[in-house]
């Protein structure tokens, strides 16, 4: 049985930062892809930023510049790190991961950006 746990989230002023991490058990694998997506209150969950095995990065625009996404392969974790924090970066923070076979979801962790 595959498990994301996602770690690192809490509240942070504006302009400050955070690094969140997100670690896997239970896999024999490695990962094709992991990302980051969030949600916000009433929004729908959107993506953050992805990374592949192969090291090719996707950011969203509102994220660009900000954000870094990293990993490291043996471990299967995957990182975000993410500075200059705004008020609308607030959201529940999702680790995902994507094999051959399945796709898996971490439970989330809170990010709260105050002004």
């Amino acid at each position: 049985q595959v498990q994301l746990v996602e770690s690192g989230g809490g509240l942070v002023q504006a302009g400050g930062s955070l690094r969140l991490s997100c670690g896997a058990s239970g896999s024999t694998f490695s990962f094709v892809t992991m990302a980051w997506y969030r949600q916000a209150p009433g929004k729908q969950r959107e993506l953050v930023a992805f990374i592949t095995s192969e090291d090719r990065i996707i950011y969203a625009d509102s994220v660009k510049g900000r954000f870094t996404i990293s990993r490291a392969k043996a471990e299967n974790t995957v990182y975000l790190q993410m500075n200059s924090l705004k008020p609308e970066d607030t959201a529940v923070y999702y680790c995902n991961a994507a094999s051959p076979f399945s796709v898996y979801w971490g439970q989330g962790t809170q990010v709260t950006v105050s002004s």
